[in-house]
């Protein structure tokens, strides 16, 4: 039998009817009329191959067959009702669930870990994974294994929804007795020594070339290359929290987005200064599978995050 001529329907008149034991009643339980129900029967009779009700001592009596039926039509009319039912709204304070977020540890010291701690003690059903860059991958983004990337990417598959988190614009994160903070302009900048800080997107990391130099470099060397500029980069590294680290040598000068340089500077004696030349700023993304789009959970942590990502100051 092809389930796509079955008429579904029907199974819902003859639970009735089975009940009932009578067309007329049923009829009127299911707001059909009398000719119409005795119709259904019958084309419930050709289906089955089986009479399912017979009249006897006045009443429609249900067959072995229409009997040994009924536990497998209620089984069948419950689940096919709790399928079309609408989703529960989503309530945080209650559920049990795991988010997962893709983050570099510039969003996830300045965005996702305030976030987290937001909400550890009014949801305490919710848990969270924060994994890096190189821990996923464009395959795990298309089947929904992680719930949202959150970074500056290069280039966004046109398939994946997206919402804008902020810009940052850029500053110099400097040692007090760094050189460049009695001389802040671009002869000061390139005269000192520079740490190298920068991740985006997705994935192993390609150990790629670009067009202002030998080293694979990011938007603040596109801008130096743009004035025919180069600096003196002496330490490369893909996490930014290192540069506070690096930066208690009077040496060496990061460049970082704002909000991550007002953050480390908060916890120590670092200063921070403005760049002394036009670098665009950033633009964070995040970015989520077709497959989450409509999950009520999903919804929430996408609409909580950005609500709370308006509240991060830049300045």
């Amino acid at each position: 039998m092809n389930i796509r001529h079955v008429d579904l329907n029907l199974l819902v008149y003859l639970n009735v009817l089975i009940d009932e034991q009578s067309v007329s009643k049923a009829a009127n339980k299911l707001a059909l009329t009398q000719p119409a129900m005795s119709n259904a029967l019958k084309r419930l009779r050709d289906l089955f191959d089986d009479p399912l009700l017979v009249r006897a001592a006045g009443t429609m009596t249900p067959t072995a067959k229409a009997l040994s039926l009924k536990p497998e039509i209620e089984s069948l009319l419950k689940m096919a009702e709790e399928i079309t039912q609408p989703s529960e709204v989503f309530d945080p304070s209650t559920a049990k669930i795991t988010f997962r977020i893709m983050a570099n540890d510039y969003l996830e010291s300045t965005l996702i870990a305030p976030f987290i701690t937001q909400q550890l003690e009014k949801n305490p059903g919710l848990n969270f994974d924060i994994l890096s860059p190189s821990d996923v991958n464009l395959q795990d983004m298309e089947k929904g294994t992680i719930d949202l990337a959150i970074n500056r990417f290069n280039g966004l598959p046109r398939s994946f929804h997206q919402a804008s988190v902020w810009r940052d614009n850029y500053c110099c994160l400097t040692h007090p007795d760094n050189p460049y903070l009695q001389q802040q302009n671009l002869e000061g900048y390139l005269a000192q020594e520079h740490i190298w800080v920068n991740r985006a997107g997705w994935g192993v990391e390609a150990a790629l070339t670009n067009k202002s130099g030998s080293q694979k470099l990011g938007w603040v060397d596109e801008a130096l290359w743009q004035l025919e500029q180069t600096r003196n980069i002496r330490v490369f590294t893909r996490h930014y929290m290192v540069a506070s680290l690096l930066c208690q040598s009077p040496k060496l000068i990061a460049t970082l987005p704002r909000r991550q340089a007002m953050l480390l500077a908060k916890h120590t004696d670092l200063v921070i200064s403005p760049v002394p030349f036009q670098i665009v700023p950033i633009e964070v993304k995040m970015l989520w599978s077709p497959l989450l789009h409509h999950a009520n959970p999903h919804q929430w942590l996408r609409r909580e995050l950005l609500a709370f990502a308006s509240t991060v100051a830049d300045r």
